[in-house]
C-alpha cells in the first residue's frame, strides 16, 4: 500500500504517461481506468502483514490473518522447502519425510500435518483439497517460485471457507506485468543429490487481455537411496476486462510428479545410516487439473458480485511393496521371483461453484459490510485398491488379476450458505458475526472382497449450522486488539469408514468431527522499526475418530471404528520482528538489518477417548495428541545492502509422541516411539544486479543434523520412521526481461 503523497502522485503520473502511450483513441479527452504501475524500489524488510478488514468479497476483520509475501524473503523456493516459506508465522508444524518439495504438510494447533489436510487449502481462491467430504489431502502443489504471496486465516475462517479446523490457506500466484505487452521471467538452479530445475514464465497486458503462464520442472536424485522424483508443473491465466465493471478470468493448472519411495526404518537402522532404503520398488505419482472461471461484478459503488467455478480432476497412483522396515524386500526363491507389489489408484472428480455477494452500507452513519454467498460442491471419489501387481523394478500399475481388493466409489452432493456481517460501532471498534449451514450427504458405493458389504455405513449425512463471531479494537492505526469464535466441523472421510481388515468393524453411524476455535491477539506495529503479533488460542475437537476393541456374541474380540473420544489444543502464538538500524538512528542508509522470532506453545491433549493397546482399550484422557510438539520456534536474522541480502534461520522443534498412548521408548520396527526434538540452522544469500538479474546461493540443515519428524501409519508407506534430509546445497540465478 502507498503511504506518502509523493509516490502516490509519480503512481498517478507514470501511469497517466503509459496510458497515453497504449492508447489507441483520438479523443484524448475520454475518461481512462489508469493500469496498475510497478516502480522499482529497494527491497523494503519481509515482515508478516495482516489481511485487509474487507477484501473483495471477503471478510478478515477480528480474524486472525497473516501474508507472506515472498520475494521480501531470502528463502529456499526451489525445493518449496515449508520450514523457511512459513518461518515467520507460528505455529506452523511440518512434516518431512522427504526432500522433495512435491507436497506441503504442514498444520497448526495440534493438527495433523497430513498433506495439509486439516486445512482448507487454495490456489488463486480455489479450493485444492483433492475431496473435501472423501479424502481431504490437498496433493496439488504449485511450485513456491510462481507464488507472489501466501494468506492465511487460521481456524476463524470456517464460516466463510466452510469445512476443517485448521483454516484457511491460500497460494496466490504471480500476473503479468501490465507495463508491457511481453514479459519473461526464468530461473534455473542445480544443487546437491542431482538437483536441477528450471522456472520459467511469461505475461503482459494487451489492451484489455491480460495473460500469464510457467512451467516449472524438477527433477533429483534426492538424499536417500531411491528416494529419486521428477516434477511437472504448468500455469495458463487469461483475463478480460468486458467493461469497468465486468471482468473474467480463465485459469488452468496442471501437476504431475513421481517419487521414488525409499521405505521406513527402525531406530537402529536410522542411527546405523539414516540414507539407506528398505525399498527399491516402490512409487508414488499424482497428476492433478485444477480449471478454473472467475467472474467479477460491479453492480455499484457498494455492492460487489463474485463467481467461481472449479474443478479438482485428476489420480493418485502408487504401486508398493507394503511390510514393516524389519521386512526385508528380497528375492522370493518359492515364487522365483520377488514379491507383486500392491496397487492403489484414486480418481478424484470435485466440482465446486460458488457465488458470492458483497455490499456496503451504513449503519448509524458508520460504514459497515454484509457478505453472503452459497456454494455447491459435487465430488465423485473413486477409489481401487489391493490390486495384485508385478514383481518388476518399475513404476508399473499393471495388475495380474483384474480383481480389485476394494473397489469403491465415494460421491458427495453438498449445499451450504453463509453469511457474516461487519459492524462499525465507532472509529474504532468493530464487530463481526455470521453463520454458515452445510447440508449434504455422501454416499459410498462398492465392494470390499470377503467383506460382508452390511457390515459397511453407506450414507453419511453432514448436516451442521455453524456459528460465529469476533470483535476488534483498533487503539491506533497501527495497533488492534481482536478476539473471535468460530464453530467448525471435520468429515467423516474414506479412510474413517473402510475396515483395513476382517477383524475391523465400522459404526454405522460414526459422526463428523465437530468443535470450535477461539482467539484472543494483539497485534501491530510501533513506528517504522517492530512488528508484533501475540495470540491466545483454545481448539475444541470433539468426536474424534479411532478403533476400541469389542467381544460378538461368539465372544470373539474385534476392531470397531468409531467416535472415541475429544480433545483441546492451547498455547500461544508469538511473533515478533524487530529492525534496529531503524530505530537506533533516523539517517538514511542503505544497510538494512531485521531480526525475528516466530515461537508457538501448544498443548494439545484428549480430554476425553480410549484406544486399543493389544487386545483392550485403554484410556487416553490427559495424554498429549500424537505427532504435536510442545514447542516450535523459527528465529532469524537478515540482513540487505543494496542489491545483496541474506539471511541465516535457526529453527527449533521439540519432542512428540507417535500415538496416543504416549509411548516413549521404539518398538522394534520403528512405527510407535518418542519423536526427538530437533534444531537445525538454514543459510541463504541473494544478489540482485542491472535491474534484472539475480543470483541465489541456498544452503539447508547446515550442521548436517539428522532428524526425523514423523513415524507415519500410512503414507508414505507404514513400516517405520522416514529420515529428513541432511545437509544440501543449490545455485541458482535467474532474469526478467
Amino acid at each position: 500500500m502507498w503511504r506518502t503523497l509523493p509516490v502516490i502522485l509519480l503512481s498517478l503520473f507514470c501511469g497517466q504517461l503509459l496510458a497515453q502511450q497504449q492508447s489507441t483513441e483520438t479523443d484524448t479527452l475520454k475518461p481512462r481506468q489508469l493500469d496498475s504501475v510497478i516502480i522499482i524500489a529497494v527491497l523494503k524488510q519481509a515482515v508478516i502483514k495482516l489481511l485487509p478488514d474487507v477484501k473483495g468479497t471477503y471478510i478478515f476483520a477480528a480474524k486472525k490473518t497473516e501474508i507472506i509475501n515472498l520475494d521480501k524473503l531470502d528463502i529456499n523456493r526451489v525445493d518449496n522447502n515449508p520450514r523457511q516459506i512459513f518461518s515467520k508465522v507460528p505455529g506452523v508444524f511440518v512434516y518431512e519425510t522427504d526432500g522433495t518439495g512435491n507436497q506441503v504438510n504442514i498444520a497448526m494447533r495440534g493438527l495433523d500435518a497430513h498433506r495439509s489436510w486439516e486445512m482448507n487449502v487454495r490456489h488463486d481462491g480455489v479450493m485444492t483439497n483433492s475431496d473435501l467430504y472423501g479424502y481431504p489431502a490437498s496433493h496439488f502443489n504449485a511450485p513456491t517460485e510462481s507464488i507472489e504471496r501466501i494468506e492465511i486465516v487460521r481456524g476463524s475462517g470456517a464460516l466463510q471457507y466452510g469445512a476443517q479446523f485448521g483454516g484457511m490457506i491460500n497460494y496466490v500466484t504471480k500476473e503479468a506485468d501490465t507495463t508491457k505487452k511481453f514479459s519473461f521471467q526464468t530461473q534455473n538452479a542445480a544443487g546437491s543429490y542431482g538437483l536441477w530445475s528450471t522456472y520459467n514464465a511469461a505475461g503482459g497486458k494487451i489492451n484489455r487481455f491480460r495473460y500469464f503462464t510457467y512451467f516449472n520442472y524438477r527433477q533429483a536424485d534426492g538424499y536417500r537411496e531411491n528416494s529419486d522424483y521428477k516434477y511437472f508443473a504448468g500455469h495458463i491465466n487469461l483475463q478480460y476486462e468486458i467493461t469497468p465493471a465486468l471482468k473474467v478470468k480463465l485459469e488452468y493448472n496442471y501437476m504431475n510428479y513421481r517419487n521414488h519411495i525409499n521405505g521406513g526404518l527402525n531406530d537402529v537402522q536410522f542411527y546405523e545410516n539414516p540414507r539407506q532404503s528398505t525399498r527399491k520398488r516402490n512409487y508414488y505419482s499424482p497428476i492433478i487439473h485444477v480449471p478454473s472461471i472467475h467472474i467479477d461484478y460491479t453492480l455499484n459503488k457498494n455492492t460487489e458480485l463474485n463467481f467461481v467455478s472449479s474443478a479438482i480432476l485428476g489420480n493418485r497412483s502408487s504401486v508398493l511393496f507394503i511390510a514393516l522396515s524389519t521386512v526385508r524386500d528380497s528375492f522370493n526363491t518359492s515364487l522365483n521371483s520377488y514379491n507383486p507389489r500392491q496397487v492403489d489408484i484414486d480418481n478424484y472428480n470435485s466440482y465446486a461453484q460458488e457465488l458470492r455477494l458483497k455490499h456496503n452500507y451504513q449503519f448509524f452513519s458508520k460504514p459497515s459490510t454484509l457478505v453472503t454467498g452459497i456454494r455447491y460442491i459435487n465430488n465423485d471419489l473413486i477409489r481401487r485398491q489391493l490390486g495384485k501387481g508385478t514383481t518388476g523394478f518399475d513404476y508399473d500399475l499393471s495388475l495380474t488379476n483384474p480383481q480389485w481388493g476394494r473397489d469403491l466409489t465415494f460421491k458427495t452432493q453438498n449445499v451450504s450458505v453463509f453469511a457474516e456481517n461487519l459492524l462499525q460501532l465507532t472509529d474504532k471498534f468493530s464487530v463481526t458475526a455470521g453463520l454458515r449451514y452445510e447440508n449434504g450427504t455422501t454416499k459410498m458405493r462398492g465392494v470390499i472382497q470377503n467383506y460382508n458389504p452390511g457390515e459397511l455405513p453407506v450414507n453419511i449425512r453432514h448436516h451442521f449450522a455453524l456459528l460465529g463471531a469476533g470483535t476488534q479494537y483498533n487503539l491506533n492505526k497501527n495497533i488492534s486488539f481482536f478476539a473471535n469464535w468460530s464453530q467448525a466441523y471435520r468429515p467423516v472421510i474414506f479412510a474413517d469408514i473402510i475396515p483395513t481388515t476382517l477383524l475391523n468393524k465400522v459404526d454405522k453411524n460414526i459422526k463428523d468431527a465437530f468443535g470450535y476455535n477461539t482467539e484472543l491477539g494483539l497485534r501491530g506495529k510501533l513506528k517504522n522499526y517492530l512488528n508484533f503479533d501475540i495470540t491466545l488460542f483454545h481448539l475444541t475437537y470433539r468426536n474424534r475418530n479411532g478403533n476400541i476393541v469389542l467381544t460378538n456374541s461368539s465372544n470373539q474380540t474385534y476392531f470397531y471404528r468409531t467416535n472415541t473420544g475429544d480433545s483441546r489444543s492451547q498455547g500461544v502464538e508469538a511473533y515478533i520482528e524487530v529492525q534496529p538500524i531503524k530505530w537506533l538512528t533516523s539517517y538514511r542508509t542503505s544497510w538494512q538489518l531485521s531480526i525475528f522470532t516466530s515461537t508457538a506453545f501448544i498443548d494439545a491433549r484428549y480430554i476425553k477417548g480410549s484406544v486399543v493397546a493389544g487386545s483392550v482399550n485403554k484410556d487416553t484422557k490427559g495424554n498429549r495428541v500424537e505427532v504435536s510438539p510442545q514447542w516450535i520456534s523459527r528465529n532469524g536474522i537478515q540482513v540487505r545492502f543494496k542489491g545483496v541480502s541474506t539471511s541465516v534461520q535457526y529453527s527449533y522443534v521439540g519432542k512428540a509422541f507417535s500415538d496416543a498412548l504416549n509411548t516413549v521408548i521404539p518398538n522394534s520396527n520403528g512405527t510407535v516411539g518418542l519423536v526427538p526434538s530437533y534444531q537445525l540452522v538454514d543459510w541463504n544469500f541473494t544478489y540482485r544486479f542491472a535491474k534484472r538479474y539475480n543470483i541465489k546461493l541456498l544452503m539447508n540443515n547446515i550442521f548436517n543434523k539428522q532428524y526425523f519428524t514423523e513415524r507415519p501409519g500410512f503414507f508414505p508407506g507404514p513400516g517405520g520412521l522416514y529420515p529428513s534430509d541432511g545437509r544440501s546445497i543449490i545455485l541458482s540465478a535467474g532474469i526478467k526481461i
